[in-house]
């Protein structure tokens, strides 16, 4: 999940590389150029053409890949859920409940800070797609729910509703913050709400 090392160009003429790298490099070089363009314009705005003249690809090899701007983007926000996931997951360590939590938001918010783009992505953008990509960001949010559960150890029902809650509250913070361009703002989230949970959780 990065666009400020976003996969650079292949060099002209004979470069030895097998045609599913070559694929592969031209598939991850439209995922990141599409998430800088959707930061920057708005998925409304954002076109096919943007997309190709950032990626450095024909529009031949787009729709060799991708049927739509929709699906490309579909796959740019799936791209964006699985790295924040696996950062996420490999966050907790050893420690109280409240520490681990604490690592974990860190994590998550670290993610959303340096990597504004794909964060516009997966929080802001979505809801422009149309009712497939607010499906996937549902759906990515209650993984996070689950992954809260697991951490904290909750049992009971209204247990789960606090972690629905806690995840949603986060959630429309961050949203806000990057709509308004403050995605750097997001770490100072970290002490506030880690400190709040501690709280609940003794």
């Amino acid at each position: 999940m990065t666009t400020s090392a976003a996969p650079g160009r292949l060099p002209r003429g004979r470069h030895g590389l097998s045609r599913d790298q070559v694929v592969q490099s031209q598939r991850a070089r439209m995922l990141a150029a599409l998430a800088e363009a959707v930061a920057e314009r708005g998925y409304a705005k954002t076109s096919v053409a943007d997309v190709l003249t950032r990626a450095g690809v024909s529009r031949e090899t787009f729709y060799e890949q991708f049927s739509s701007r929709e699906e490309c983007f579909l796959e740019t926000f799936d791209h964006a859920g699985r790295v924040l996931l696996a950062r996420v997951a490999g966050a907790p360590g050893e420690g109280s409940p409240g520490e681990r939590f604490e690592r974990v938001l860190g994590t998550y918010l670290d993610t959303l800070a340096s990597e504004p783009a794909y964060a516009r992505v997966y929080l802001v953008e979505s809801y422009a797609v149309g009712p497939e990509a607010v499906r996937r960001r549902a759906a990515l949010q209650g993984r996070f729910v689950d992954a809260l559960v697991e951490l904290l150890g909750v049992r009971e029902p209204h247990e789960r509703l606090a972690c629905e809650l806690l995840v949603a509250a986060v959630g429309s913070l961050v949203t806000t913050r990057l709509a308004l361009g403050e995605a750097a703002w997001l770490r100072e989230l970290r002490a506030p709400i880690a400190d709040l949970v501690r709280r609940v959780v003794r």
